[in-house]
């Protein structure tokens, strides 16, 4: 049997490219991530099986948020737990790499379990502000509501373009192989971190502290709603390049031009 270093290594070259990621899932989950893959490989499970583990580490403390008044003990452990099942969300992918079992079905219950957890991480949030937070204003129990609507457009709107891409597919322009394999900038990644899930679980530690933990996630609120539109920029302007550069784009552009 290949040894746990040997297989590490395997999983390392097996990684997505790192550009566009944030510093947290690039530095710390995807490692986490790997180390997972690798003793999910030993132990022979499949990616199925690490992305519903994922699913019984993030719900149950999710459910907690919304159930169970904070305080230190029950901060530490939704942290930790949902951490943990960020970084099982990471390792079912490598496993499948690994493996080279990816499958549709495997693809569609990862993205289904990560929409999921994208809404109901604020909609428990927007329930503990309710029932145990002393809040300045009420206005403030829209910023979960908001959170939520911001998440879900970022999530939708990446996955959306990456098939879109896939599916309109045009010749890349020269070296931008070459590009996709250069390190990820650091200072991208840092500048990402609003937009990361691993920002947001940790900021969980500060849930036995309201006013720490209301000024935490209402100052990544702002950041991340301006990293959506930001994004959302940038994939419509790459999918409209691609419509250009399709054949007879020009013809048909210049033909409506003409009516």
């Amino acid at each position: 049997m290949t040894g746990f270093t040997e297989t590490l290594r395997h999983l390392a070259v097996a990684q997505k490219p790192a550009r566009g990621v944030p510093a947290y899932t690039l530095f710390v989950n995807r490692p986490a991530g790997r180390v997972l893959a690798a003793l999910a490989l030993r132990a022979g499970a499949t990616p199925h099986q690490v992305t519903v583990l994922g699913a019984l580490f993030t719900f149950p403390a999710l459910a907690a948020v919304a159930l169970v008044r904070p305080g230190p003990v029950l901060a530490v452990c939704v942290c930790a737990a949902l951490l943990v099942g960020f970084a099982l969300d990471s390792a079912d992918g490598q496993l499948a790499r690994a493996q080279r079992s990816a499958a549709p079905s495997g693809e569609w219950l990862d993205h289904v379990l990560d929409c999921a957890k994208t809404v109901t991480v604020h909609l428990v949030v927007a329930v503990a502000f309710h029932r145990f937070f002393s809040l300045p204003s009420p206005a403030l129990l829209l910023a979960p509501l908001l959170f939520a609507l911001s998440a879900v457009v970022l999530f939708f709107g990446g996955i959306l373009a990456e098939q879109l891409k896939r599916r309109t597919a045009v010749p890349a322009p020269a070296g931008a192989a070459r590009l996709a394999d250069r390190p990820a900038p650091v200072l991208r990644s840092v500048l990402l971190l609003p937009a990361d899930h691993g920002v947001l679980c940790l900021a969980f530690l500060a849930l036995c502290r309201q006013q720490a933990f209301l000024s935490v996630y209402c100052a990544l609120l702002p950041a991340h709603c301006l990293l959506c539109a930001a994004f959302l920029v940038k994939w419509f302007r790459e999918l409209r390049r691609r419509d250009l550069r399709r054949p007879g784009a020009a013809e048909q552009l210049q033909g409506a031009a003409q009516q």
